[in-house]
């Protein structure tokens, strides 16, 4: 018990030092990555937002190209 205190006491600071670099990388890391799922799903919403406006162009090329051979 006594070389484990006489370690803490000697390297204890060091080991705070790594212990709150690690916290704070881990923090970063995941604000990165939450940053970047919020990212993705902007892009998802846009390209979604898209297809519908495709789909609805196609929809009404469809229902002029169908009224106009009928003429």
């Amino acid at each position: 018990m006594h070389d484990v205190m006489y370690f803490l006491s000697s390297n204890g600071l060091w080991v705070m030092i790594i212990a709150v670099v690690a916290i704070g990388s881990w923090f970063k890391f995941r604000e990165k990555e939450l940053r970047t799922q919020q990212e993705l799903r902007t892009r998802e919403m846009e390209h979604l937002q898209k297809m519908k406006e495709l789909e609805i162009e196609l929809e009404k090329a469809k229902a002029l190209g169908s009224s106009g051979q009928g003429v």
